[in-house]
């Protein structure tokens, strides 16, 4: 039987981000991708021109549709809008057993917000709890701490702890925004800290990265493995669709990661 995985999140019409990119990576790593949309987005490489979030009674019988019939391996939750969605979405899915990678998605590469304050609280007391992997960037671990984003390793280390009380299973911190020729990212369980580094590599085209990053994971997971091996795996690949990104020229803003770099490439 085939590793399926189902991605809970918003669709890119550019094609780079969310649903997209979920189902992308899913296939690069060998896993089926089903998918819930919880929001439309008019945008591209440049930025965000409209959101319209999908109607609590469609997202529901989206996952239910999915859950009905389709053996789900593991659950990617991106991109949700609004605290209505995150009620309906916990509804169904607590109490589970199938493992839930968390991104928590509230600003696009561009700068624009797609998660409003008041849906942050219902993203921590609900959805944060039945995770097994939350996967925040800086700015994002930020937000959900109430605290200034972290200036080094140390602090992304600190913070990950304190995420942890939220409930997740571990938190993986992803070191992207710090300066420096080496990108760190850090998992933080209740028994380890494990630190994973690669080199920067000097691109615009880094759309949908955390998309990609936490799908990938979940492919992993669907196709049993463990929390480290998947998010190694998955890390490994998709440093090489940055490294690739600039083979596809798509956009003028920031374009996406190579997703089946390899597969296919141009030269």
């Amino acid at each position: 039987m085939s590793a399926i995985a189902l991605t809970i999140a918003g669709s890119d019409s550019g094609g780079g981000a969310g649903i997209q990119a979920d189902l992308k990576s899913f296939s690069a790593l060998g896993a089926y991708g089903a998918s819930v949309i919880t929001a439309l987005t008019a945008q591209n490489t440049r930025g965000v021109a409209m959101v319209e979030v999908t109607s609590p009674a469609m997202v529901a019988a989206q996952l239910d549709a999915v859950l009905d019939d389709l053996a789900v391996g593991a659950i990617k939750i991106g991109m949700l809008g609004s605290a209505a969605l995150m009620e309906i979405i916990a509804g169904r899915l607590e109490g589970g057993t199938v493992p839930i990678v968390l991104d928590p998605v509230m600003i696009a590469k561009s700068g624009d917000v797609l998660l409003p304050n008041a849906a942050i609280a219902a993203l921590k007391t609900r959805l944060l709890p039945m995770a097994a992997l939350l996967t925040p960037n800086i700015p994002e671990a930020a937000r959900l701490l109430d605290t200034a984003p972290a200036v080094d390793e140390a602090e992304m280390e600190a913070q990950g702890k304190e995420l942890l009380r939220f409930g997740c299973g571990a938190v993986l911190m992803k070191g992207g925004h710090l300066p420096g020729p080496v990108c760190t990212d850090i998992l933080v369980t209740a028994q380890s800290v494990t630190r994973l580094s690669a080199p920067r590599i000097e691109t615009q085209n880094t759309h949908g990265t955390g998309c990609s990053l936490s799908s990938g994971i979940a492919a992993g997971l669907a196709q049993g493995l463990s929390l480290e091996e998947a998010v190694q795996r998955a890390q490994s690949w998709l440093h090489a669709a940055i490294a690739a990104a600039d083979q596809l020229r798509i956009g003028s803003g920031h374009g996406p990661v190579h997703h089946f770099h390899g597969v296919w490439s141009h030269g």
